[in-house]
């Protein structure tokens, strides 16, 4: 009898496998796709039921051959690709490729990568999933028109290499107008009044206007701030009501895939992009010492919460074991699996409390070891008994006006003993300014002891402060911020996320600031506009959450995958035509102004070219005189004046000039284009490795600024920490490096001694 086959995806798992069953079984890797839609061509049939014409992926020719040969010396082939769309479809068109040579074929899913996980899998095969094949097979093909058909219309348009996605694009415009929001936004003036209070017992306490006459009220302007003050300075002040009870703050959820890549990236300052990367390493595989390698997560692909029930008596019991009987609560945890949410896979979680972080930590790289630990915690967490907090609230009478005290202070910490949420409340408020933008500072009073205070006491008043304060624009997205609001919005699927937030960096429409947020580029913005203007419907964000579910219904078996294509490609391909005539051709469009050129006097025009937006002579290419530009506050086009340095270009002897291009801030020569002379900005610290170079600023294709030696690529030191040409307070070393941290704040450190200060003068 000949062996089993099981082929995966992945070389890792497929080792990680080999080791559990040992000689019975051959184990192969597709390494990914073996077949996709070709490179070159649209790959679909429009006119003929949108037939797909397959290609084998360049380089897998060997792999399917080896495959194939392997195939038909087993018994029976196991097909192994992950339990996900992408999964079934390498299934699929690996049993189209080796069917002639062994029919006996079943599909098997392996949720976690562990010996009982395999072996109950393979106790339990079954056929392949044509729906759930089907659902990518229309997912790609729509991604395939969309980005096929508009694309040569940005290259023709706009410029060569663009791209538009179904997804993709419309991420880009939730960036773009969260940037036109923030533009937009006219900051509204409004006065706090804090009073410090003393009463019976020490110690005094805070409070804060919120009422008068009965009505929410925050001071307009300053007039109704001094008439407040004026009141409760003359007026007797008396705790009105007090209210004291017991508050409780259940666990959030085990991680699905775009809490985790949010959480990595508030907590580990991880991109999704390594996230995921970590997390398939995890769950493909550790090698654990002696104990060979272990798969320690679960599936990392899943937008259900639910979790099995040996899980959550395994969680249960190490509870009840290591943290006490007062921890658990009287039943498991249940959590809610979202209405889009397709349920096909557990949460993510440890496979086996067996492996707790720490036993193994030697095992694993940083990355893997904290994210590790994030999983379990949050896992193990979601299991326990809520935190509990006295939460006292004092309203304080003064005339017409009402003062409110707050504090709240943690007498059981639950599920905090494991799962540190102290940032609950600040992330509460950061999503609320997400979607309000109206920052007006409120403070909980989390963690504030009051004392102890009784209706009626009279109560004096130590100090009162006034303060005039802003409301705030709606914020930037973080990563983490992007992914929650297209995981609310109903765009784009767990898988599809971390591909998302890279593409739209990658493509140049987006970048981010030093921040950490993102921001649309000139060009992102406009090609943003070009797409609304000739494809709403593609565009708008409720068609593409209304498509994704259509996709699921293909899966669930209830929506034909055919005519969900014909239903979208009917009014999309006549969008193109029309596209194709009415776009407005950014590439060729010159904006007429009145600056004159100062080199032949002809008008000058805004032209759009590789790196934005400029000005150039109309009598291009007689004259090729070129200028950046600026808008004044009343929209006006004039031109920007270089910022010119007092170093002199070491071909024609002129100012160079500050300038800012693809790959940041550069020196060129005052005198371009006669002199095309260019260079680095240096930051006057040599190089630490070769003590050669010198160190100046780049940009990354991110748009992140970092410094790099000056004889790159000779020497490759890099350092995304601003260097400083000052001596170390400490040793006297020659230079500092200055960290920025959560919130902007910035430190200085030596590199040669560790010395640390905080950068109080930084900008």
């Amino acid at each position: 009898m000949g062996k089993a086959l099981i082929v995966v995806e992945s070389p890792a798992k497929a080792r990680t496998i080999k080791a559990y069953l040992g000689k019975d079984y051959e184990v192969e890797a597709s390494v990914g796709h073996i077949k996709d839609l070709p490179k070159n061509s649209l790959g679909v049939d429009t006119e003929d039921g949108f037939l797909p014409r397959y290609e084998v992926v360049r380089g897998k020719s060997k792999v399917i051959q080896g495959i194939r040969k392997r195939a038909r010396a087993a018994q029976h082939v196991f097909l192994a690709p992950d339990p996900d769309r992408e999964g079934e479809a390498i299934a699929w068109h690996l049993a189209e490729e080796i069917r002639s040579a062994n029919p006996n074929i079943s599909r098997v899913l392996f949720h976690e990568v562990t010996k009982p996980a395999i072996l109950r899998a393979l106790e339990n095969p079954m056929p392949l999933d044509q729906n759930k094949f089907e659902s990518q097979q229309a997912r790609r093909i729509l991604d395939r028109l969309v980005g096929y058909e508009i694309s040569p219309l940005l290259w023709d348009k706009v410029r060569r290499g663009l791209s538009a996605g179904r997804v993709q694009s419309v991420a880009v415009r939730l960036v773009v107008e969260r940037e036109r929001a923030i533009a937009a936004f006219r900051p509204e003036e409004f006065w706090t009044l804090t009073a410090e209070l003393a009463g019976p017992v020490p110690p005094s306490f805070t409070a804060k206007l919120i009422e008068k006459n009965g009505k929410r009220h925050r001071p307009a302007n300053e007039a109704e701030a001094l008439a407040a003050e004026a009141a409760v300075k003359s007026a007797s002040l008396v705790a009105r009501e007090v209210q004291k009870k017991r508050t409780k703050r259940s666990a959030a959820p085990p991680f699905v895939t775009s809490k985790l890549q949010q959480e990595a990236a508030r907590q580990l300052r991880m991109n999704a992009k390594r996230t995921m990367s970590v997390a398939q390493s995890l769950y493909e595989g550790i090698v654990l010492g002696d104990e060979g390698a272990v798969g320690l997560i679960t599936y990392m692909r899943t937008d259900s919460p639910r979790l099995s029930s040996d899980a959550v008596s395994a969680a249960r019991a190490h509870i009840e074991e290591r943290y006490g009987p007062d921890y658990l609560p009287p039943k498991p945890n249940v959590y809610r699996t979202k209405k889009r949410s397709q349920d096909a896979h557990e949460a993510i979680r440890p496979t086996s409390l067996a492996h707790p972080p720490e036993r193994v930590r030697p095992y694993l790289g940083r990355d893997e070891f904290r994210l590790y630990s994030l999983v379990w915690n949050r896992f193990i967490a979601c299991q326990m008994a809520p935190a509990q907090f006295d939460q006292t609230t004092i309203d304080v009478a003064a005339g017409d006006y009402t003062l409110r005290a707050r504090g709240s202070v943690l007498v059981f910490p639950g599920y905090t003993a494991v799962f540190r949420d102290h940032r609950a409340a600040q992330d509460e408020r950061s999503e609320a300014v997400e979607k309000n933008g109206n920052g007006d500072g409120a403070d909980n009073g989390r963690d504030r002891v009051l004392p102890p205070v009784i209706e009626g006491d009279a109560l004096a008043l130590v100090k009162l402060e006034t303060e005039q304060r802003f409301t705030d624009p709606p914020p930037r997205y973080t990563e983490s911020g992007l992914i929650r609001e297209l995981e609310d919005q109903g765009i784009g699927r767990p898988s599809t996320y971390a591909a998302i937030i890279t593409t739209i960096q990658d493509k140049e429409y987006t970048a981010k600031g030093d921040d950490g947020r993102f921001r649309p580029t000139e060009l992102g913005s406009i090609v943003t506009d070009l797409l609304v203007e000739n494809f709403p419907e593609i565009m708008d964000i409720k068609f593409t959450a209304e498509m994704e579910s259509e996709l699921d219904h293909v899966e669930e078996g209830s929506r034909q995958w055919l005519v969900l294509l014909q239903e979208f490609y009917e009014p999309f391909s006549r969008a193109v035509q029309r596209a194709k005539q009415d776009m407005r051709d950014v590439k060729r469009q010159e904006i007429k102004t009145e600056i004159d050129c100062d080199r032949c006097g002809q008008k000058m025009v805004i032209k759009f070219g590789r790196n934005g937006s400029f000005l150039g002579c109309s009598a291009y290419p007689e004259c090729r005189n070129t200028k950046e530009y600026e808008r004044t506050d009343d929209g006006a086009v004039q031109p920007k004046e270089p910022a010119l340095t007092g170093e002199k270009c070491g071909e024609c002897g002129a100012a160079l000039a500050v300038k800012q291009g693809k790959f940041g801030r550069f020196l060129a020569c005052s005198n371009y284009p006669q002199c095309k002379s260019t260079k680095p900005i240096g930051t006057g610290v040599d190089c630490p490795s070769c003590k050669k170079g010198e160190l100046v600023e780049k940009r990354s294709r991110r748009g992140k600024t970092f410094w790099s030696c000056s004889r790159y690529p000779q020497c490759d030191y890099a350092s995304w920490d601003r260097p400083l040409p000052e001596p170390c307070p400490q040793c006297d070393a020659p230079s500092l490096f200055e960290r920025r941290r959560r919130g902007g704040a910035a430190a200085r450190y030596c590199p040669a001694c560790g010395h640390e200060a905080r950068a109080m003068d930084s900008n």
